[in-house]
C-alpha cells in the first residue's frame, strides 16, 4: 500500500530509517534542525499528515473519522518502509505515533513521543478547537503581514525552525480544525500498557499537555522519561541540544 501523503525525505537510501510526526497545524517539512543533524546518517522520512502542508484535505463526509484516517495514512508509510523504523512524533503527532505503534509494532524499532497530549479516548472539546483555529488565524495573519522577524525574537527558537512552522499554517485545513479534531478512540492510559518497542516520552517542565511525570500512570518497563528544563510544549525547539542529547542517549542505548 502507498501512502497518498505529501512525504519529505532526506539522506541516504540505504541508511537507518526514522519516520518525523508533526503536530497539530505542522508539516512535513517542520524539522529543519533535526534534519539538518541526521541526515548524514539517517535516512529521514517526514510525511505531512492528511489536512496539513500540501497532503489530500478531508472531505466533509471524513470529518467525524479524522483519526482513524490519519492511523490508516500513518500505517501505509511505516509499509512502505523497507524495514523497521525509528518513529518520532511530537505532539497530535506523537499520539498518532503512540497508536501505530501498538498497532505495527514489527514496523518499529523504537519510539519517541515529545510532549503528546494526554488523550482520553474522546473528541477535542469544542473550545479547544475554536482556541485553536484562533491561534492558527492569528499567527497566519502575522505571517501575511511580515511578522517572520517578531516571531523569531518572541519564540527563541532558530529562524529555520520559526520559518518552517510559520510556512505551514495558512495550509492548514480549516474546517478539520472546526469540527475534525480527535486522537481516536483509546486513551493514554489503554494504549501505554500494550507498547512492546522501546519508548522515550520527552517532556517539558511547563506548558505541558502530556502526562504529568509526577501523577500515576500506566506501567510499562519499555518506557522511559525525561524531563526538559526550561522548556515548553515544542522541546526540540525550546532546548534543541537537551532534546537531541535525551534521544539520541536513548537510540544509542536500545538500537544494537
Amino acid at each position: 500500500m502507498t501512502s497518498a501523503l505529501t512525504i519529505h525525505t532526506a539522506g541516504d537510501a540505504v541508511s537507518p530509517t526514522v519516520v518525523l510526526l508533526h503536530g497539530l497545524s505542522d508539516a512535513g517539512d517542520n524539522f529543519p534542525d533535526l534534519v539538518d543533524r541526521w541526515q548524514p546518517e539517517w535516512r529521514i522520512v517526514a510525511p505531512s499528515m492528511r489536512g496539513h502542508g500540501t497532503s489530500p484535505r478531508f472531505r466533509d463526509d471524513e470529518l467525524g473519522g479524522t483519526a482513524e484516517l490519519m492511523l490508516a495514512d500513518m500505517l501505509a508509510v511505516l509499509d512502505d518502509q523497507p524495514d523497521p523504523v525509528v518513529l518520532l512524533g511530537h505532539s497530535m503527532g506523537g499520539a498518532l505515533a503512540l497508536r501505530a505503534a501498538v498497532a505495527r509494532p514489527s514496523a518499529v524499532r523504537a519510539l519517541v513521543l515529545e510532549d503528546p497530549p494526554r488523550a482520553d479516548g474522546g473528541p477535542s472539546p469544542a473550545e479547544h478547537a475554536a482556541g485553536f483555529l484562533a491561534f492558527v488565524e492569528g499567527t497566519s495573519a502575522r505571517v501575511a503581514r511580515g511578522e517572520l522577524e517578531a516571531l523569531v525574537t518572541e519564540s527563541g527558537w532558530s529562524r529555520s525552525e520559526v520559518e518552517a512552522w510559520a510556512r505551514c499554517k495558512p495550509q492548514v485545513q480549516r474546517d478539520y480544525l472546526r469540527h475534525g479534531l480527535h486522537l481516536g478512540p483509546d486513551s493514554w492510559a489503554d494504549l501505554v500498557p500494550r507498547l512492546t518497542v522501546p519508548t522515550l516520552l520527552v517532556l517539558p517542565d511547563r506548558d505541558s499537555v502530556g502526562p504529568a511525570p509526577t501523577e500515576p500512570g500506566p506501567e510499562n518497563p519499555l518506557l522511559r522519561t525525561v524531563v526538559v528544563a526550561d522548556a515548553g510544549h515544542c522541546v526540540r525547539r525550546d532546548q534543541p541540544e537537551a532534546y537531541v542529547e535525551a534521544v539520541e542517549d536513548f537510540l544509542a542505548s536500545v538500537l544494537v
